[in-house]
């Protein structure tokens, strides 16, 4: 028999049987769906989490403070006030950071915002002019702090999209007033939108000269300190020279003889993006080890079926014997069916879940990326997992004696 005349006998036989084959499918189906949701949802989680630490700035290093302990109680990173403005400063230095292009240190908390009889709570970032380029923001609406802003600890500040929306509605924000703990501040400029990143909301803020945050706003010892410091280096290939200048200043500045007694740390974008792809791959990986379980139990019900329907064709199988087919011919056919099955199986579990990927993002507000690749993965996956459970079944039917199949019942 050649190899068309088997295809079209196998196609024969999954069309007589439709409902069997059917339901063998089923099991591929909700596997190979299973599959696509799931490495869809892993690489949109990956994209998205991407986008949003690349959203932080371009070239972007940041240094935190070490950790505090109070009262025998260790509080975690960035608690401690061992980083200043006067580092922030020592860092511009074009002798001492020759890879860093611009230095913004900030600090922050969260502060009421009034407006008439409308108010707001909001993170209050305090930061220098360089914030704005050094986050890649932009101000479409008025303009940003000034260094002269800074230098006169000016009462004014840049709200986020989402803050002036609450405190102003529809109405233009540049040039009305918010009253911060007392002290009216004049708001000179609106952010650009930038969305929400896994750890704030950059849409809601306010941003008003570091001066004014330390001296009006905060006061006391800690007006010096600053929470962290954004960095940003020359390009892409000097972010490893700015990250060991850093290192060296600072362990200068704060007398560490060694790395190992640094009192602050220093993360890039790319470690940051590291960690949470390490995250993403892991829980993706988990998530398709469930999903695999799906197709295993899918591969031994086309086994399952596949032995009933060697069962009921035993006497067709015996005939064609007879007729001269060979084992390996008889072998070939339930081969063949078995891989229709798991074709169709897998073109299905596909479809489902390209709809599935259509439909759940509005759901779940998480993206879900099916590429090409995974699409053509999942159907040979499917007919591989086919053929492999297939084989028993097509073997048992090629053992068997034309004689003892022809008298069967």
């Amino acid at each position: 028999m050649k190899w068309a005349e088997t295809i079209r006998t196998g196609l024969e036989a999954v069309r007589v049987h439709r409902l069997r084959s059917i339901l063998t499918m089923l099991g591929i189906m909700i596997g190979i769906a299973a599959v696509v949701l799931t490495v869809g949802l892993g690489e949109g989680a990956a994209a998205k989490v991407s986008a949003q630490i690349n959203s932080l700035g371009s070239n972007l290093l940041v240094v935190s403070p070490g950790s505090s302990t109070t009262g025998g109680v260790r509080g975690g990173g960035g608690t401690a006030s061992t980083l200043t403005q006067s580092d922030a400063a020592a860092l511009t230095s074009k002798t001492v950071a020759p890879d860093v292009s611009a230095v913004a240190p900030t600090v922050q908390g969260s502060e009421s915002l009034t407006s008439g009889s409308t108010n707001w709570t909001t993170t209050m970032v305090g930061t220098m002019p360089s914030w704005l380029s050094v986050r890649a923001r932009s101000v479409p609406e008025g303009r940003f702090i000034s260094a002269s802003d800074v230098k006169s600890d000016a009462a004014v500040t840049v709200l986020g999209a989402d803050t002036a929306q609450e405190l102003f509605g529809r109405r233009d924000a540049v040039g009305q007033t918010v009253q911060v703990s007392g002290i009216n501040l004049t708001v000179i400029g609106v952010l650009n939108p930038e969305g929400s990143t896994a750890v704030a909301n950059e849409d809601d803020q306010a941003i008003v000269p570091i001066t004014t945050a330390a001296n009006r706003l905060i006061g006391g010892t800690a007006a010096s300190s600053v929470q962290a410091i954004y960095v940003e280096a020359k390009s892409s290939d000097a972010l490893s020279a700015a990250y060991q200048e850093i290192d060296g200043e600072l362990l200068s500045l704060h007398h560490a003889l060694s790395p190992a007694a640094a009192d602050f740390t220093i993360a890039s974008q790319q470690s940051l993006l590291s960690t949470a792809t390490s995250v993403t791959q892991t829980l993706t990986s988990l998530l398709a080890g469930i999903a695999a379980i799906s197709l295993l139990v899918g591969g031994i019900g086309v086994m399952n079926i596949m032995l009933v329907s060697v069962t009921e064709r035993i006497r067709e199988i015996g005939l064609r014997k007879a007729l001269g087919a060979t084992p390996r011919v008889i072998r070939r056919q339930f081969l063949v069916e078995a891989s229709v099955l798991g074709l169709l199986g897998g073109v299905c579990g596909v479809m489902i879940g390209l709809i599935g990927a259509l439909v759940l993002p509005g759901l779940i507000s998480q993206p879900i990326d099916v590429s090409g690749t995974a699409i053509v993965l999942a159907i040979v996956v499917a007919i591989g997992i086919a053929l492999v459970f297939g084989v028993y079944p097509a073997s048992r039917a090629a053992r068997l004696s034309p004689i003892d199949a022809l008298r069967s019942e």
